[in-house]
């Protein structure tokens, strides 16, 4: 297995998930964005966004999609919740949730205040999506009242890609409005070994 990575970005998710799991794999650090910074990448990755997985003849480029991909291919893990489990449902919203719902305004975020030159910002663009996704997480402060993890009582892939989205907002200095459950939540996922180790790495 074959991890395309570049620090702090989407790839921390799958990175994260490898280290939970305790698989053997090959890490490549890449520069942002890889696209014009390693060499051959658009050939291996198209798209040239991060983060790509290799195993096998499987490619994959999403990485909530990896982490699953993981749990099912790689398992049996309690990093999963199965079909036949109560929480299944729920279990699979969330990891829907936390790239289509809670990174994708990040991302704007990101763009148009950090990475394009200073004549193309826009703070309005800023200031909408910082909202967008600041009202979003309503719904994770409510799911983790009274519980440590998002579904089935148990630290599941689920919490690696939400909790990721809430890293990343604090790399833009969002967690400053964080809600005490999220606030909470996001220090107990960053106490993880695994998480730890994923960025040391």
């Amino acid at each position: 297995m074959k991890l395309y990575h570049c620090k702090d970005s989407r790839s921390l998710r799958p990175l994260w998930a490898l280290e939970e799991l305790g698989l053997e794999y090959e890490l490549v650090n890449m520069k942002f964005p890889p696209r014009f910074t390693q060499a051959g990448y658009l050939d291996i990755n198209p798209m040239g966004t991060v983060p790509t997985f290799i195993d096998g003849d499987s490619v994959l480029t999403e990485s909530t999609g990896i982490c699953q991909y993981l749990v099912d291919v790689y398992g049996p893990s309690d990093l999963k919740v199965k079909v036949d489990e109560p929480a299944y449902g729920e279990y699979l919203n969330w990891l829907h949730r936390s790239d289509a719902t809670l990174t994708f305004p990040q991302t704007l975020v990101l763009r148009y205040s950090v990475l394009e030159p200073e004549e193309r910002r826009l703070q309005q663009v800023v200031d909408d999506y910082s909202q967008w996704y600041l009202s979003r997480l309503k719904a994770v402060e409510l799911a983790l009242e009274g519980k440590e993890f998002l579904c089935a009582n148990k630290f599941t892939i689920a919490d690696i890609a939400v909790a990721y989205a809430l890293f990343l907002g604090s790399s833009l200095g969002l967690d400053k409005k964080y809600k005490p459950n999220c606030k909470a939540y996001l220090k107990r996922m960053m106490s993880r070994p695994a998480f730890i180790a994923a960025r040391e790495r």
